[in-house]
């Protein structure tokens, strides 16, 4: 006899839950926000830390990618508008796109983002860091001085402005990129889910909000973290398939 088995039902995504889950993880950040908030010589030393380890690995080239690449008003804009509105508009929109068709992607996004985002307050409470354009490197910060549409939708209150390692903004995006690449069939949409990530690390590197180390380490953290969770759901659904064949014998 042949037996058959089917992958329990995910719970539907419910979305007064969700709020309470996300309220709950903003009363963490405003905690860790107001504890780092005034450690601007510990910031300004750990940038001065990170800053000489990208030089003895040969990866300090921020003044040089922002004069080279950030030099044209055109370019410039461009990637504040990639800081600016492929960060959370993009989030936010790909979590209620996943919460209406993939609820598992959903969960396992939702979760990665609460894992890595945990992990990165610690660090951002441990090691504080100032970016680019407040480690007096010579660098602009391209987004304040020439986009006040980033104050409308990340206002000071919501901004830590040492919480430069790991970059989240790198991170989540990758995260995203993911989900829309498990999720999606769509050519374009895949596309644009494989394209996000990329210029993400190149805004956040030539808006001088993050050296090219955070980028890295944020990058590092999500995908761990998604591959954690996905190795985690594929044991639980082998451990179903063997109590459902137990219980069927």
């Amino acid at each position: 006899m042949t037996i058959t088995w089917e992958k329990p039902a995910l719970r539907p995504v419910g979305l007064g839950r969700q709020v309470g889950i996300v309220t709950a993880a903003v009363a963490a950040y405003f905690g860790v926000r107001g504890a780092t908030e005034a450690a601007t010589d510990q910031a300004l030393a750990n940038a001065a830390k990170v800053v000489d380890f990208e030089k003895s690995v040969g990866l300090f080239h921020e003044s040089w990618l922002q004069s080279t690449f950030a030099g044209s008003p055109a370019v410039a804009t461009f990637f504040n508008w990639i800081y600016i509105y492929g960060h959370w508009p993009v989030i936010v929109a790909t979590l209620i796109w996943l919460a209406r068709t993939n609820p598992a992607i959903y969960y396992r996004t939702r979760n990665a983002m609460l894992l890595s985002g945990g992990i990165g307050l610690v660090v951002f409470m441990l090691f504080p860091l100032a970016p680019p354009r407040l480690a007096e490197l010579g660098l602009v910060d391209t987004v304040t001085q020439s986009d006040g549409a980033y104050r409308v939708l990340q206002p000071t209150m919501f901004t830590n402005q040492y919480a430069a390692m790991p970059s989240l903004h790198v991170g989540w995006d990758l995260l995203i990129g993911l989900a829309i690449l498990a999720a999606a069939r769509r050519p374009l949409l895949r596309a644009f889910g494989a394209a996000m990530p990329v210029l993400m690390v190149a805004a956040v590197v030539l808006t001088a909000n993050h050296y090219l180390v955070d980028a890295i380490a944020g990058a590092a953290l999500t995908t761990t973290c998604w591959l954690v969770l996905r190795a985690r759901e594929r044991r639980q659904v082998r451990g179903y398939a063997g109590w459902n064949g137990l219980a069927l014998r």
